[in-house]
């Protein structure tokens, strides 16, 4: 999973640069509010970013708020990093749209779960989407069969809206998913079936 930094602080920076480097997170790095805005509007933009609070342009909040006014086309998970530990901060920065928060001078392990935590929050968005949209496909071929089908009374064909006419299996394969086998119900076979053969076996004793 790729991870946006942006911290204008060098250190900073370079340690969370390392971490996430040895974690096996792909990284990129800006040093403002704007260029981070830039990386994360883009389409193909990373889902998940450690922001800190105080930047120059745009800090921290001003880029969860952007991101959260906007209809971007994925998930986004937002952890602020900030020095300002007091709880109206915090509250402010979630009201902003972040998810989460880290406060410096933060400890690796807690680092690492926060940002663990945001890559299964984004993940399962992700699965759920891709959930809804196979729903919505399977809803629509469902849709597909509803509604007034003609059908011959004799043959059994339908038509169709050009105005031919399909075998019932080769009709509903073509506007569902599925497919048929075929068999013999017992009662064409005793009206139908039975009748044949054993017709075809009086002929055979007859010759």
């Amino acid at each position: 999973m790729r991870v946006l930094i942006a911290e204008d602080d060098a250190v900073s920076s370079k340690l969370l640069q390392t971490l996430l480097a040895e974690w096996n997170y792909e990284v990129i790095v800006t040093e403002n509010g704007e260029d981070a805005w830039e990386v994360l509007k883009q389409d193909d933009g990373p889902s998940l970013a450690i922001l800190d609070w105080l930047m120059p342009g745009l800090d921290g909040p001003q880029v969860c708020r952007k991101v959260r006014g906007n209809q971007l086309n994925r998930m986004m998970y937002l952890i602020l990093l900030t020095r300002l530990g007091k709880k109206d901060y915090i509250v402010k920065g979630l009201e902003a749209g972040a998810d989460d928060y880290l406060a410096k001078p933060f400890h690796p392990a807690e680092l690492r779960a926060r940002v663990q935590s945001g890559e299964r929050v984004v993940r399962l968005e992700r699965e759920l989407r891709e959930r809804v949209v196979e729903l919505e496909d399977a809803l629509g071929k469902v849709k597909q069969l509803q509604g007034l089908i003609p059908i011959c009374s004799w043959c059994k064909k339908i038509r169709d809206d050009q105005d031919y006419w399909h075998q019932v299996d080769a009709y509903v394969a073509k506007h569902a998913d599925v497919q048929f086998s075929h068999g013999i119900c017992p009662t064409c076979y005793e009206e139908v079936m039975k009748p044949q053969i054993e017709q075809a076996k009086s002929d055979n004793d007859e010759k």
